[in-house]
């Protein structure tokens, strides 16, 4: 349903323009002139956090369980059709895998490089933007292919906050831009870490991951909380454990300062009645395990989903999904929801044997990591309830029900230099950074997916030319799954009992998602479609070619009783394995509406 007592957008414009022209007298006469008073951006509150107005959409998956989903239903299954565009606008140049966030009616929008844009959300004019002085040497010490990507920001108060690829987190006003605080995480020079997403915010908190360079050591892998307010450090935790430590004897003889990458570089989820940051993890770097002192060691907390106290950052739980040699990350989207646990023993493959079916429990679940496997975990506990593959993969061989541990595939273990496997997925991901959602009113996650392997290679040692090389001793020649001919993939799956609800395949690699009350998922792909499908059969109500990739994530939001659709594009992915596919490389912002009442 649509909330309407906001102050209008174009007040909040007229008053702008009047303060401009105010200023302009000012400096021209040299009197002081009196302009009306903007309309302000109403602080955003940690309440309003955790249950935000159905109008607005206020950190990266909308709200703090990471589901992507509105409630919103103005736009339906029986009007989609009609949908139209409303306005257009260029972004930044660089890597453009941006979430919008919308305010009272104004729309935040990170581009790549570091520039954070407020636009008005109903015309897409510009409200002010802000452009960060980049060192020129980043990349000199970082992950040099990801020092533009700025996926999402968050909002706190009156500020927009964001990390910044020189290693801080700032805060700007949200009226203005202006830069209220910064403060350094690390020393980009010392302790790299790519900051490619941004934070969310909390109980007056700032919580924030990062994809930790090797070349940082054990020090740059750390989760973080700042004050909201302040910008004061309050807590971090390092994912690597040190000598002394609980885990120290998962890495065996390495020495600390050789252990490093286990990075959380994808956004938090947060549950404020258990205060629990729920995060998962990548994996070491090099990947195969051979290298690093051996494959019966697990080298926590690599590929992991960890629960962090989020008044100290202790652990207080963690799951290990992989011990990974593919370079298979697992640090995606944690979905939490309550739900009663029923899984399907004809669909799910493993099931806790103690589950008593159709109890009620609070869940963390969803698909965490590049394996395509679905894992539902007690979200207090870290309990392992059930799993299951949904695409073609071939590296974990069976879990175990009763306790969670999983088994790899030792065929496909390396275990010396020079050998080569066909892994199933490739290591950019049966799943990767681009969001699944989930809906309340079906029960139900949707996820992008891809059916896709690379035959891997474990190479001698690191190849600095070359950056997956040197991060991971590993080189891959991508392929589709065999038997299959179709890379992109939306499967909808019951968070009750883990039954494939849809299954939609394409040609196309499939991008980010989000849910609506409406009854619709909308999605893209790397070919430049954009859609909306009936999220109960996968059928599709509407769809538009919006030329370039669909690469950021798509959102819905209500300004003056009227909902809009937002999405941008970017660079495409994917695209070596559908060569006849030719999309355009531009980066935009779009908005739809449904035509206002003549």
């Amino acid at each position: 349903m649509l909330a309407t007592d906001r102050p209008s957008s174009r007040i909040r414009m007229a008053s702008i323009v009047c303060g401009i022209a105010a200023v302009a007298l000012t400096v021209l006469t040299g009197l002081p002139v009196l302009a009306q008073e903007a309309d302000r951006i109403r602080p955003v509150t940690d309440a309003e956090l955790a249950n935000p107005s159905d109008d607005e959409w206020l950190m990266w998956r909308r709200t703090l369980n990471g589901w992507g989903y509105s409630p919103l239903d103005q736009i339906d299954r029986d009007n989609v059709g009609d949908l139209r565009m409303v306005w257009t606008r260029a972004l930044g140049t660089g890597l453009q895998q941006g979430t919008p966030l919308v305010r009272d009616g104004v729309l935040f929008m990170p581009n790549p490089r570091d520039v954070i844009q407020a636009i008005d959300a109903v015309t897409g004019d510009l409200i002010w933007e802000h452009r960060r002085d980049r060192p020129d040497d980043l990349g000199d010490y970082m992950i040099g292919v990801l020092i533009e990507t700025n996926r999402n920001i968050a909002i706190h108060g009156e500020l927009i906050i964001d990390t910044s690829m020189d290693d801080h987190v700032f805060a700007l006003d949200a009226e203005t831009g202006e830069v209220v605080w910064d403060t350094e995480i690390l020393d980009y020079r010392v302790n790299p870490a790519n900051q490619t997403s941004g934070p969310i915010t909390a109980g007056g908190k700032v919580f924030s991951g990062r994809s930790c360079d090797p070349r940082g050591g054990p020090h740059a892998c750390v989760i973080t909380a700042h004050d909201a307010a302040t910008g004061e450090e309050l807590w971090r935790t390092r994912l690597i454990p040190a000598p002394g430590e609980p885990g120290d004897e998962t890495w065996g003889d390495v020495p600390f300062e050789r252990r490093g990458h286990v990075g959380s570089w994808m956004v938090p989820s947060y549950d404020p009645e258990l205060n629990l940051v729920i995060l998962g993890t990548s994996v070491t770097s090099p990947a195969p395990k051979f290298m690093l002192g051996g494959t019966d060691l697990t080298h926590l907390y690599h590929n992991s989903t960890l629960a962090l106290d989020g008044d100290t950052g202790e652990i207080v739980w963690h799951y290990q999904h992989l011990n990974d040699s593919w370079d298979l990350d697992h640090p995606f989207e944690r979905l939490l929801v309550d739900t009663a646990v029923r899984p399907d023993s004809s669909a799910v493959s493993w099931i806790n044997p103690r589950l008593n079916p159709g109890e009620e429990r609070r869940v963390v679940t969803g698909v965490p990591g590049k394996t395509g496997i679905v894992y539902t975990l007690d979200r207090e506990t870290g309990e392992f309830l059930w799993a299951t593959p949904t695409i073609p993969q071939n590296v974990v061989s069976v879990i175990d029900g009763a306790t969670g541990a999983v088994s790899e595939n030792s065929e496909l273990v390396f275990t010396a230099q020079g050998q080569e496997v066909l892994a199933c997925p490739h290591a950019s991901g049966g799943k990767d950074w681009e969001a699944g959602a989930y809906s309340p009113l079906t029960n139900t996650m949707y996820m992008p997916l891809r059916n896709v392997c690379a035959r891997m290679l474990s190479i001698s040692a690191a190849d600095e030319s070359d950056e997956a090389r040197r991060l991971y001793a590993l080189a891959w020649r991508s392929q589709i799954a065999p038997g299959m001919d179709q890379v992109g993939s939306i499967h909808a799956i019951s968070a009750e009992t883990g039954e494939s609800v849809w299954n939609y395949q394409q040609r196309a690699a499939t991008m980010s998602l989000a849910a609506t009350g409406g009854g619709l998922v909308f999605g893209g792909d790397v070919n430049g479609r954009f859609r909306a499908f009936d999220d109960r059969t996968g059928e599709i109500l509407w769809e538009i070619n919006l030329g370039s990739s669909v690469s950021g994530f798509p959102i819905t939001f209500a300004v003056d009783g009227r909902q809009y659709v937002a999405v941008s594009t970017g660079t495409p992915r994917f695209i070596d394995l559908t060569p006849e596919l030719r999309p355009s490389v531009g980066n935009n912002l779009f908005v739809f509406a449904l035509p206002e009442p003549e």
